[in-house]
């Protein structure tokens, strides 16, 4: 069957894909962000998987105020890049993989849990950003990313966001729905947004270097805890934007340590990587592999 060998968790700072697409990465400034991930893009290389699943944030792209999923998740054999404003990153389509997408969907709406389902969307930054930091620069031309992905779109920009806990059970649902597949294929599946950061009104530009890295601490060693902070302190403490990290805890409730009736053996701590700052933003990166 099919098993998740690994999270990923890592910011996804439009900015940082504007450097990689206008070839600023060896400036200085830039340089000390991408160095978090020189080891990263090794480790995926040598740790490649079948499918990544994404969970991400769509920027008012794909969706507006007009319809807002809380869960979407896209079942397309191929998604465009998105124009966000001043056209679409000079990166590859990406393609999608139906047939597990579907099979997800269907194990985890019937494990109570509510998803939309789409079938066409243009995919932003919020996507984009974490494939080229992990995957490094390619030419929309002559390359592809390395392997199939399913996008998985969460709304954390318009109230009501669903809470850390929610994602934390969504995360183990997902993982049953994986590992219920009939198909040997290896699964990543990666947390991306955060860290702290306000873009916006007096607290515009917060950075709460402290709390971030308490984060990624209690993400490792107790997340079903973590699962439990309030929406309110992601605000007060990580800023107004800070509640994307709630995308982490899917992710993190994917692991095998989580699973009803495991040994619960915590994983392994591949790598961990925090910066400040990247645009007006804080970068977390961690990796995680199932024991």
């Amino acid at each position: 069957m099919a098993r998740i060998t690994a999270s990923v968790y890592t910011s996804h700072v439009p900015a940082i894909g504007a450097a990689l697409d206008l070839g600023k990465t060896t400036e200085p400034y830039w340089q000390k962000v991408f160095s978090g991930y020189e080891f990263s893009k090794r480790w995926l290389t040598e740790n490649k998987p079948d499918v990544v699943f994404l969970v991400y944030n769509d920027h008012a792209t794909a969706f507006s105020l007009e319809i807002i999923p809380t869960f979407a998740i896209g079942t397309a054999a191929e998604y465009a890049i998105a124009d966000e404003g001043w056209g679409p990153r000079p990166v590859p389509k990406v393609v999608g993989h139906p047939a597990l997408a579907s099979h997800i969907a269907q194990s985890v709406i019937q494990d109570d849990f509510d998803l939309t389902i789409v079938n066409k969307m243009d995919v932003d930054h919020g996507l984009t950003v974490p494939l080229s930091l992990m995957c490094g620069a390619l030419d929309p031309h002559e390359d592809a990313w390395p392997c199939p992905v399913i996008p998985f779109a969460v709304n954390v920009v318009q109230y009501p966001v669903p809470s850390g806990r929610r994602c934390f059970q969504l995360g183990q649902a997902i993982r049953r729905a994986v590992e219920s597949y009939d198909e040997p294929l290896r699964v990543q599946i990666w947390g991306t947004g955060g860290m702290s950061h306000q873009l916006q009104g007096p607290r515009a530009g917060l950075i709460n270097a402290e709390w971030d890295n308490r984060f990624l601490d209690r993400l490792v060693a107790e997340p079903a805890k973590l699962a439990e902070v309030p929406h309110i302190e992601y605000v007060r403490e990580a800023g107004s934007e800070g509640i994307e990290l709630v995308m982490w805890l899917i992710a993190r409730g994917a692991m095998s340590d989580i699973a009803a009736g495991r040994a619960g053996k915590a994983p392994k701590v591949v790598h961990r990587f925090y910066h400040v700052p990247a645009s007006n933003t804080a970068v977390g990166h961690l990796i995680l592999e199932n024991a």
